[in-house]
């Protein structure tokens, strides 16, 4: 594929084949307290399972696992608010290859961390993703490395297309996916796969209205800059993607926001009622099902948990101290 060629459903099955010696397919879990919640047979797209606890993981083996021997040499460079830099510096890890990560100077510690673990060189700069991505584009062109868009990359969104494959062969009578959406990847992925699998399934994005850039862009289809304050630091894009938003504009049927209030009370839910932890963007296509549940009542609907890792200062304020009061005996 050339640089900005739009995957089709046999690269996604290719990836499949690339991925599978390091990754396991995700669960696919059906909870009857969600079921009562939503109305819907409602079933959770577990990729928070990963090893690096987000979807992403899936793009980053399939795009590294096919460089070539020069760019492995030298190594490759990303930005991220923190999951696709997980992903890049996992896959850097498996094939031993140098991995530079910029992120915003406020990223979360939880996924810095992991990065860092991971052997990837760190580098913070700016205060947003957009900024962090700026920057890191500068430092490509300077020193040779493999720039990784974290949208504009074929190979990524046919990796991260792989965990819709999943759904579809374990539920194949889905009516409905609902994918959190960033820069657009997984729900670029999910509709490419839904599209060539059952085109009567309904695919549908979800932002939180406080970083509204991808969903915007999809409705003037044009790409459209805005602000971005939302918690979920893997929604925060203020900026939306040539590639992703191509897919996006000619494949998925609907795009919804949802405000930041329904987001922290769909990541509650999502923790309380699946056992799991869950970071907001993890839950975001969650608070959409809930937000109108007229809409998914009696259907079956696979919602994306894209990712788990919530920071403990996130974690604690999910639950203000006077409900914990409440709480005490």
């Amino acid at each position: 594929m050339s640089e900005l060629t739009i995957p089709g459903l046999s690269d996604v099955l290719a990836a499949r084949k690339r991925i599978a010696p390091y990754l396991e397919p995700t669960p696919l879990y059906r909870y009857p307290a969600l079921d009562a919640l939503t109305g819907a047979r409602l079933w959770v797209k577990h990729e928070n399972h990963q090893p690096i606890g987000a979807f992403k993981v899936r793009g980053g083996i399939n795009l590294i696992s096919q460089l070539s021997p020069g760019y492995r040499s030298r190594g490759v460079i990303s930005a991220s608010t923190g999951n696709h830099g997980q992903s890049v510096a996992y896959a850097a890890s498996v094939f031993d290859v140098h991995a530079v990560i910029c992120v915003p100077e406020q990223a979360n510690p939880v996924k810095v961390e992991s990065m860092r673990a991971l052997g990837a060189e760190v580098i913070f700069h700016g205060r947003d993703f957009d900024e962090a991505r700026e920057h890191c584009e500068k430092l490509a062109a300077e020193r040779g490395y493999r720039y990784i868009h974290s949208a504009n990359e074929p190979a990524l969104i046919a990796g991260v297309a792989t965990y819709t494959l999943e759904i579809l062969e374990a539920q194949p009578d889905t009516e409905v996916i609902v994918v959190p959406v960033g820069g657009g990847s997984g729900l670029a992925g999910a509709s490419i796969v839904a599209s060539a699998v059952s085109p009567s399934i309904e695919v549908i994005g979800v932002q939180s209205e406080a970083a509204p850039a991808a969903q915007l862009s999809w409705r003037a289809r044009a790409l459209v800059e805005d602000s971005t304050a939302t918690i979920a630091e893997g929604l925060a894009t203020r900026t939306a993607f040539e590639l992703t938003q191509r897919i996006m504009w000619s494949l998925v049927d609907d795009f919804v926001l949802v405000s930041e209030s329904d987001l922290v009370q769909a990541t509650r839910l999502m923790i309380e009622k699946t056992r799991n932890l869950v970071e907001p963007a993890g839950a975001v296509s969650l608070a959409a099902v809930l937000a109108a549940p007229g809409r998914f009542t009696d259907r079956t609907v696979a919602i994306v948990c894209s990712g788990g890792n919530i920071s403990p200062d996130q974690l604690v304020s999910l639950w203000p101290r006077s409900a914990e009061r409440d709480l005490r005996p």
